[in-house]
């Protein structure tokens, strides 16, 4: 993994926290939460103000969502909202994190620089150990405040000021007085500076969870479904359908029938093309990578030229490909990808719905081949992949999305899944 990390594509855009008085609040917020101290004095974290350096301290990379449920947070600065999340376990909870500080991000502007904010992403249950919980998971409301308790000092500030001045003879209730006078040296003016963040639940319907071997919950949608990775979990569950990867057709449909996602390839449009072009270009990189070849810069004529003295042992997902492809760049019959052959879901991306992101993250695990794809949509399934890569792929992967996808990842995203409305 040290390539991807030297590359940026693992642990990147994280928040660098370096000044005493940053590590000193973390130190404090970490205390504050699970009750463990950290002796580093230098470490990044994510979003969510999860530590790699500090897991490895630890011995323990979950310390701040043990059981996988009901995550927790520590926020240092506003500018942890750019970076990723690590060790997902939802597929929603960078989102809501996301949002929360971007719906709050004046006032925790001026709370994290004093102290640390922390948390907690509450779900509706306490853990899932087993797959009839996840429908229970219904929305997650964010509890928060500083490590010294200034929010909740401030709604207690406000409800004194409240009795002050609804009750009779207040002036003369000297004990309310002093604890008024009191509660406002620790919170500051709050008629002129008010500390409240605003806890919106979160609803939480359609999402993939880590747990269980990975699942996908589609429940908000017009066919509802629950598609595992894996083994299709043993139970009654509240939605029309129970399917695994393996059911390739079955999940086509269920696509198609809820409109989730479109033929990349409508005409002969050359954005299209090209993008079909690499996706071949990746297939190609796969067999000749496993013939020990270094293809690391090589461009698609070389990719094939390579590749053609082992045609018969191209993967099935090339014929579908290859046949589309001569399709779009020449005449002819436009031919008919059905939904059991393996090339189908190279061929589709999601249509432009509040489920985008996880019909992408789908579609990434239905086509692994498409390495850029599944580096974009599902790091989880990426990073657990690449482990098991002969180190020429491993090269080349790296270069190529250092080179192609790193540098400008929106205009990416845009160009391979359509930009969002």
């Amino acid at each position: 993994m040290k390539r991807l990390i030297e590359k940026g594509l693992m642990f990147g855009n994280l928040f660098h926290v370096s000044s005493q008085a940053l590590v000193e609040r973390y130190g404090r917020a970490l205390q504050h939460l699970t009750g463990r101290t950290t002796a580093l004095t230098e470490f990044h974290i994510d979003i969510s103000g999860y530590s790699p350096e500090i897991g490895d301290e630890l011995e323990d990379h979950y310390y701040l969502n043990h059981g996988g449920v009901n995550r927790q947070f520590i926020l240092l600065s506003t500018e942890q909202k750019y970076c990723p999340l690590l060790n997902a376990k939802f597929s929603t909870n960078r989102e809501v994190l996301r949002r929360f500080i971007d719906t709050n991000e004046q006032q925790l502007f001026a709370l994290t620089a004093t102290d640390a904010v922390a948390g907690e992403l509450e779900n509706s249950v306490l853990d899932v150990d087993r797959p009839e919980r996840l429908f229970d998971i219904r929305r997650i409301v964010i509890e928060a405040d500083t490590t010294t308790g200034t929010i909740a000092e401030a709604e207690r500030l406000e409800s004194l000021i409240d009795r002050f001045m609804e009750e009779e003879d207040s002036w003369f209730d000297n004990h309310l007085i002093d604890d008024m006078v009191d509660t406002a040296k620790r919170t500051g003016n709050i008629s002129r500076n008010p500390v409240r963040l605003k806890h919106a639940a979160f609803e939480q319907k359609n999402f993939w969870t880590a747990h269980f071997g990975g699942l996908y919950l589609f429940q908000d949608v017009d066919s509802s479904a629950l598609i595992a990775s894996t083994e299709k979990p043993l139970g009654k569950f509240p939605v029309k359908q129970i399917l695994s990867l393996d059911d390739r057709k079955k999940i086509g449909e269920f696509l198609q029938d809820n409109r989730l996602a479109e033929p990349i390839i409508k005409g002969r449009d050359t954005q299209e093309v090209d993008i079909l072009r690499q996706k071949i270009t990746f297939i190609l990189a796969e067999i000749l990578t496993q013939k020990g070849m270094d293809v690391t810069g090589l461009s698609y004529t070389d990719m094939r030229r390579r590749a053609s003295r082992y045609a018969s042992e191209l993967p099935h997902e090339y014929d579908g490909l290859a046949a589309m492809m001569r399709w779009a760049e020449t005449r002819g019959a436009k031919p008919r990808i059905e939904m059991e052959h393996p090339s189908y879901f190279y061929l589709m991306r999601a249509t432009n719905t509040a489920n985008k992101d996880l019909v992408n993250m789908l579609l990434a695990e239905l086509s692994p081949l498409d390495t850029r794809q599944l580096f974009i949509c599902h790091k989880n399934e990426f990073y657990r992949q690449y482990r098991t890569w002969p180190e020429a792929k491993q090269a080349y992967c790296c270069d190529f999305l250092s080179r192609e996808y790193a540098p400008d990842k929106a205009s990416a995203r845009a160009y391979l899944f359509g930009a969002d409305e």
